[in-house]
């Protein structure tokens, strides 16, 4: 093998994606929403959240959710600070009344059962666990009054379909939707709260919480309240239900993501909504795991098919160097295509969100296969 040094390799013009973005999340913004920024910011920017043109923009981010994800008549969205992490201890304060279980197969759904589990005021949760690269199923438990569930594990690249567990009674189902919503389909009837950030399909930045919630979530967190259970009043999820009528955040938001947030949802509604977005996001996927599976060094990281996300992939790499692959990517404008870092595997991990164009993921194949040709060689 020839020692190539991966930031000398140069990958020609004519190969590479038009924008070389592939992310995680933070993930791609799209031009358009930066220069719609920077001709419409001055109105919003550094003015009061709590008059007209902000509460303005509040109002039709939380219209343009229960349009983009058909929300049923009864259904809330709510937002506040701090982003997904936050909201883990949002829920444990205003949505788990006693004892949780928790879906636990990567780095972020074991997070969240880890900060429940630290909470004095609830009792142990139930974790039902599996390797990465799998999800488990949920198991009815008595006394068991919230089922935490992840859509996609961001570190692992493993999505999972989401229905109701069977014999649950009245629990709720809480879904951590970070890197899914928006490019995975779901269906109000199986879920009561879907909470995400913004920094992914949604093409902003992080720092927001968004929460969409059904009657059902709406009457626990105002029966928590009612028990005048001590918490932050940062984490109280009814000063932030109650703000959130009022189209607006307790606490002062960062104006920027949330106009970038509204700009994504109405690019997406324009073209068609959330049947268009999975169609952008399935036909990324299907490029990726179909060059992967040919691939004599690269495959699917995550075995069963069916488990695959279409919005983020992660790929094993065999005989080269993740390290050095992402590298010579990098030196070519193609970002953010590596490996989570506590997985630990010799791997790339491809954002595919709806902003990024499936073109430019059958470009990224091209542009892997043209490296690695050029570091075993």
């Amino acid at each position: 093998m020839k020692n190539v040094s991966p930031a000398a390799i140069t990958i020609p013009s004519s190969l590479l994606p038009s924008d070389g973005r592939f992310g995680c999340g933070p993930s791609k913004v799209r031009d358009a929403q930066l220069d719609a920024l920077a001709a419409d910011g001055r109105r919003l920017m550094g003015t009061s959240h709590r008059q007209p043109p902000v509460k303005s923009l509040v109002g039709s981010v939380r219209a343009g959710l229960r349009e983009l994800f058909s929300l049923p008549d009864g259904w809330e969205v709510v937002l506040g600070n701090g982003g997904s992490t936050v909201f883990w201890d949002v829920a444990t304060f205003g949505l788990i009344e006693q004892r949780s279980q928790h879906l636990v197969f990567g780095e972020f759904s074991q997070k969240f059962a880890d900060a429940v589990a630290a909470a004095p005021h609830l009792g142990d949760p139930s974790v039902v666990a599996s390797p990465p690269g799998s999800h488990p199923a949920a198991v009815a438990t008595p006394g068991v009054d919230t089922y935490c569930l992840t859509h996609n594990e961001t570190s692992t690249g493993v999505a999972m379909s989401l229905a109701r567990p069977a014999n649950i009674g009245d629990s709720l189902v809480v879904v951590d939707a970070t890197s899914a919503a928006g490019g995975l389909a779901w269906s109000p009837s199986e879920v009561d709260v879907y909470y995400f950030a913004p920094q992914k399909s949604f093409a902003s930045d992080g720092g927001l919480w968004i929460a969409c919630c059904s009657p059902r979530a709406i009457a626990r967190i105002e029966q928590i309240s009612a028990t005048k259970r001590w918490m932050p009043a940062s984490l109280d999820l009814k000063i932030a239900l109650d703000n959130s009528r009022a189209d607006q955040t307790y606490n002062t938001p960062a104006i920027a993501t949330i106009f970038l947030l509204d700009q994504q949802i109405r690019w997406m509604l324009d073209h068609g909504g959330m049947s268009w977005c999975t169609q952008r996001t399935t036909e990324s996927a299907n490029t990726i795991y179909q060059w992967a599976t040919a691939s004599p060094y690269a495959s699917p990281f995550v075995a069963d098919a069916a488990q695959r996300s279409h919005v983020v992939a992660t790929i094993d790499l065999d005989g080269v160097a993740a390290t050095d692959v992402n590298a010579a990517l990098r030196a070519n404008g193609i970002v953010d295509t590596d490996g989570y870092r506590k997985l630990g595997r010799n791997q790339l991990r491809i954002g595919m969100f709806p902003a990024v164009e499936p073109t430019d993921v059958n470009a990224l194949t091209t542009c892997i296969d043209y490296v690695v040709e050029r570091l075993r060689n």
